[in-house]
Parts: C-alpha cells; structure tokens; sequence
C-alpha cells in the first residue's frame, strides 16, 4: 500500500464526529466485559440467559457504534484465509503437544484454569447456535473496535483521531499484543501469537473491516472444531 493510499483509507470518526468519540469504539467492549464480570449474579438460566446476552451486545454495538462499522471488507479473500489460519494456531499446541495446556506457565493463580463455561446438560443445538452466532458476528465487532480500532491509536496519542487507523508504534503494537494476550488467561500464548497477527493485518490493510472479518473466520473456525470435536475447553 502506498503512502497516498493509505491516506486515503477513510477515518470513522472524521465523518461522525458529533459521536462521544471514545465510547463509540470502547463503550460494546465494556459493556460485554461487564456481563461477564456479573454474569453469575445475572438471575436467569440458559437459553434465556444467553439471548439476553446477545441482545445486550447486539442493542450496545447498535447504540454506541453503529456509525463506525465498516460496510465492505477489500482483502476479504485473504482475511478470510488468514483467520482460519489463526484458528489453527490456537488449536495447534493442545493437539500437537499432549498435557500442554496442564503447565503451570498456563494455568496458575494469575492466569487462572481452564475452565468449561457452559453446563453438559445445556449443550442443545439452540446453546451451540447461540454461542457460535456470538462468537463470530457479535464479538468479532466489539473486540477490534477496542483493540484494533482504539486502544493502539489512544496509546499513541489521547487524542487518538489524530491517528490513522492501523498506525502503529512499537510500543503500541506490543503493548496491544500483550494485552490482548492477557485477556485469554490460560491461552495467553496462542493469545499473543493471535494478537501479533491481527495487529500485523490490521496494519497492512489499515482496514478495520477485514481486521473484523479476520477475526470473525477464526472464532467461527474454532467454534466449529469445538462442536466437531466436543473440546469444550476452547470455549472458555
């Protein structure tokens, strides 16, 4: 991509600028981190409990950020190719490498376990749907509108529209990459390899909508093999 083409990838927020522009790109992340804070609290029981989570996030990712979804995907053959590939590098080591996941490095007091979120008894074809339409349409938006969309522009400058959509420093390709990594506790590592890799395509593409459908083929891809192979772990 050359300079004149990167300066040409459009910026959401310079056409939507009457937007609170920091909730617009954090506020479905926080509400979806919020959920999963209270959700043993949240006096419902499945599927009823999953629906409401999904309007929740759908009605946050409407209200907040409806404005700043990109309409097309230009690389969407290679986002497409490049998500299935992550998807295979999260699965590879517990495949490859028998008791991998078991390690302390993995599993420990900071880290916390692994740990199946979703009861035996509840596993009906509308709980499988449910949890796969959310990990591939709905967490796929919330997440990179945080971690491609602000979080490296805001840590590099706080007024983070200054800064071009998939514009990275070192400090913030890594610190994003970490914390990124951070997020998937016990999978903090294929966590950090699948960071690196959407940072990477988020920069090369400087388009959130392939960075979005990049992420999206990996959570489907995953949600597959899960159901495929009954691996309910990778469902954390």
């Amino acid at each position: 991509m050359t300079d004149s083409e990167a300066r040409a990838v459009p910026d959401p927020d310079a056409s939507h600028a009457h937007l609170a522009p920091t909730i617009a790109w954090i506020g479905p992340f926080v509400v979806f981190a919020a959920w999963l804070l209270l959700d043993k609290h949240i006096p419902l029981a499945n599927p009823a409990k999953e629906i409401v989570r999904d309007t929740v996030i759908l009605a946050s990712i409407v209200g907040f950020s409806r404005r700043l979804i990109p309409s097309s995907a230009p690389h969407w053959v290679s986002s497409v190719a490049v998500g299935i590939g992550v998807c295979a590098l999260w699965v590879a080591p517990d495949l490859l490498i028998p008791g991998w996941r078991s390690h302390a490095i993995f599993q420990n007091a900071v880290t916390g376990s692994v740990t199946i979120s979703i009861e035996p008894r509840e596993l009906t074809p509308l709980m499988l749907a449910l949890r796969t339409t959310r990990a591939a349409l709905l967490v796929p938006v919330l997440e990179e509108l945080f971690w491609r969309g602000w979080l490296p522009r805001f840590l590099q400058d706080s007024d983070f529209r200054r800064i071009p959509l998939g514009q990275y420093t070192s400090f913030a390709f890594w610190a994003t990459a970490a914390l990124f990594a951070a997020e998937h506790g016990p999978f903090w590592e294929v966590g950090l390899v699948t960071g690196v890799v959407y940072n990477w395509w988020m920069r090369r593409t400087r388009s959130l909508g392939d960075v979005m459908l990049c992420h999206a083929a990996t959570n489907l891809a995953l949600s597959l093999f899960v159901i495929v192979t009954k691996r309910w772990g990778f469902w954390m």
